[in-house]
């Protein structure tokens, strides 16, 4: 089953991928960098007892086992005004080595004991009295150019003044999805926002998700006042204006999302 599941992934994978994405030389003595995959999930739920019960969930069971699994940095996000909102959310991003860690990692959980004894409340939820409304999984690949997560560790304040800042760019068709794709790397995107201190946590391309073909990447800032200034600065910048105007990249989005993020006091990112 695991066999026909990353055949599946890498075979999406590859139809978004038709059109090539030039990357940088690299020589013998500096090989590319193995690329990163990303799982995002997005717990949905319907009040606060059952944020309560996922915060826990989380903190409690699911960071420490996959520290144990050799995966340190787990970013634990809620959307700004989380706690008005109709259907609340908590979004879970999780770097991953590869493909095979990714199909692995339930089976690998469910062999750890003290997992299964933190997370119990969590795991073993009656039918009549679920934990989160749904669960949805979002599978990325890392970009060639950032093809590893960062943590934004010079960030100053606190958890609750900083902001993470998820975006999605939906593309009208793949061919312009990878045009998009080949903006951010090859024609300078991430290094224009890596200059102007966007501490950028991750790019990635979305292999299975409910979007495609889209593209997501999480900006960070100190607080909102940050966030504004920051942009505006990208907008005025000389770069982006040449780069927006080049012909080569026209009309390579068709819709984006955004969602302001701040990161759970136990959030490893």
């Amino acid at each position: 089953m695991t066999k026909i599941l990353i055949a599946t992934l890498l075979l999406t994978a590859l139809h978004i991928s038709a059109t090539p994405i030039p990357t940088p030389l690299h020589t013998s003595a500096t090989p590319a960098a193995k690329q990163e995959y990303y799982s995002i999930r997005i717990y949905q739920l319907k009040n606060a007892q059952q944020e309560t019960r996922v915060d826990n969930y989380l903190q409690a069971a699911l960071l420490p086992a996959l520290h144990r699994q050799g995966i340190p940095d787990v970013g634990v996000f809620k959307p700004i005004g989380n706690d008005t909102a109709a259907i609340r959310r908590i979004y879970v991003l999780i770097p991953l080595k590869s493909l095979e860690q990714y199909t692995g990692l339930s089976a690998a959980l469910l062999k750890d004991a003290r997992y299964l004894a933190d997370g119990k409340d969590y795991l073993d939820a009656t039918h009549d009295d679920p934990p989160y409304a749904r669960i949805e999984t979002i599978l990325l690949q890392a970009f060639p150019d950032m093809p590893h997560h960062a943590a934004p560790g010079s960030l100053q304040g606190s958890p609750a003044e900083k902001v993470y800042e998820l975006r999605s760019y939906e593309g009208p068709t793949e061919k312009y999805f990878n045009n998009k794709v080949q903006m951010f790397n090859a024609g300078g995107e991430i290094p224009l926002f890596s200059r102007l201190g966007f501490h950028a946590v991750f790019y990635a391309s979305v292999l299975a998700g409910s979007h495609m073909p889209n593209l997501m990447y999480m900006t960070s800032f100190e607080n909102m006042a940050s966030r504004e200034q920051h942009w505006k600065d990208f907008g005025a910048d000389s770069v982006w204006k040449k780069l927006v105007a080049d012909p080569q990249y026209q009309h390579n989005v068709s819709h984006i999302d955004i969602v302001f993020l701040h990161p759970a006091p136990y959030s490893d990112l």
